[in-house]
């Protein structure tokens, strides 16, 4: 990496964090509350002409509420905004409306056929146990944790993320990383350390698979069942397989300092520290440090950007910041990164159906989601803000 973009970024990182710690988390909150209570409303509107089922809102799609299942990967997210929203402000209303969307969720502790537990389970009733203490949460925490470990493999040492995909025998995506903390958590309640074991034997083999000498990531390996050799290394939902998918970088940073966290393992660290220093050494990251949709799209500049992303990469950079001699840099650019997003990626108010950022990618080569507003992109911003003001439960 060439000083002349270090520089830059690390000045602007600090003075516009020392900005953003003026104008406090509660600008942020006060807008997220605001466009909340109408995204409550039109998803009670939607609800009464969509099909039977739908319990969370995702996305907005030419102009319409898009509803999902429980089953879909995404659904714990709203209920998680809901907890996070209660956390910092206390307003019983909050809990109300968290308890009744996480209520919806809790059904997909028993399936079995995802590895996206974590994001449907932690993210809803995971936050509601941190917040309550609710013995049925931790019941429901358990219960998934054990479904979770059902599809992990032995001989590959990693949890099996796709069924039923012509493509892969068994494939695992880096995404998949965000699901330990589930396992972590449910080994800390248990005391069983099956689950524990699970989540450490699956970073390993993600580390040691996925990612490339300059700390980029693929997106998906595909391993021989039978003999955990490796046959494919693809990254599908990015622009080509040797390129970086700016999501993908985002869940290995957060993943990573999240298995530290649990382990205090210092090889964790490490790769999230190099994981770091490849995402802010890289020549195309835009100056607002919020990444365009994939790192190696030859058409950057004018490719979409991906919010969704860079929340994920500022709420793990606070939490980084935690443990690392570079945390100064880290929380500085943290704090550049939710400065941007507050001032620049939201919603007017009161439209885009009551999200709260807009500019995100789902999956750009599916023709999913682009430029839009994603419920995920909320949900890691409103942590990020309670992590700016360690205001978050570890």
């Amino acid at each position: 990496m060439k000083k002349k973009y270090i520089l830059p970024l690390l000045f602007l990182a600090l003075s516009a964090g020392k900005t953003f710690a003026q104008n406090d988390a509660a600008k942020g909150f006060a807008f997220a509350e605001k466009q909340t209570d109408l995204l409550l409303k039109e998803t009670a509107e939607a609800k009464k002409i969509a099909k039977p089922g739908m319990v969370s809102p995702r996305s907005v799609e030419k102009g319409e509420l898009v509803l999902i299942p429980s089953k879909d990967w995404c659904s714990g997210f709203f209920p998680g905004e809901l907890w996070y929203l209660y956390q910092y402000t206390k307003n019983p209303k909050w809990l109300k409306e968290a308890k009744a969307y996480t209520a919806n969720i809790e059904q997909e502790k028993t399936n079995g056929g995802t590895h996206d537990m974590g994001f449907k389970i932690y993210c809803s009733v995971g936050n509601g146990y941190k917040l309550t203490k609710d013995p049925h949460y931790k019941e429901v925490i358990l219960e998934a944790a054990k479904t979770l470990a059902t599809r992990f493999n032995p001989t590959v040492g990693c949890i099996k993320s796709w069924d039923n995909r012509k493509d892969w025998k068994f494939p695992v995506i880096i995404d998949n990383m965000m699901n330990l903390e589930l396992l972590f958590e449910a080994s800390k309640l248990s005391g069983d350390s099956s689950f524990y074991k699970i989540a450490v034997s699956h970073a390993n083999t993600t580390m040691k698979n996925h990612f490339r000498d300059d700390y980029s990531s693929f997106h998906v390996i595909d391993y021989d069942p039978e003999t955990g050799k490796v046959l494919h290394k693809q990254t599908h939902q990015g622009y080509a397989d040797g390129s970086a998918w700016a999501r993908g970088q985002a869940w290995g940073l957060y993943g990573y300092t999240m298995c530290y966290r649990e382990t205090k393992n210092k090889i964790y660290l490490k790769q999230a520290e190099n994981i770091a220093k490849f995402i802010f050494n890289n020549p195309n990251l835009p100056k607002d440090l919020v990444p365009y949709w994939d790192f190696n799209d030859p058409a950057i500049p004018k490719v979409p950007r991906d919010a969704s992303a860079a929340a994920v990469i500022a709420s793990a950079l606070y939490e980084l910041s935690m443990y690392s001699a570079n945390g100064k840099q880290y929380k500085g650019w943290a704090n550049t990164i939710v400065k941007n997003l507050t001032d620049n990626y939201q919603a007017k108010p009161g439209e885009s159906k009551g999200f709260i950022l807009l500019h995100s990618t789902g999956n750009k080569p599916a023709n999913g989601e682009i430029d839009a507003p994603i419920s995920y992109a909320d949900y890691y911003y409103l942590e990020a803000l309670l992590r700016q003001k360690g205001l978050f439960k570890y």
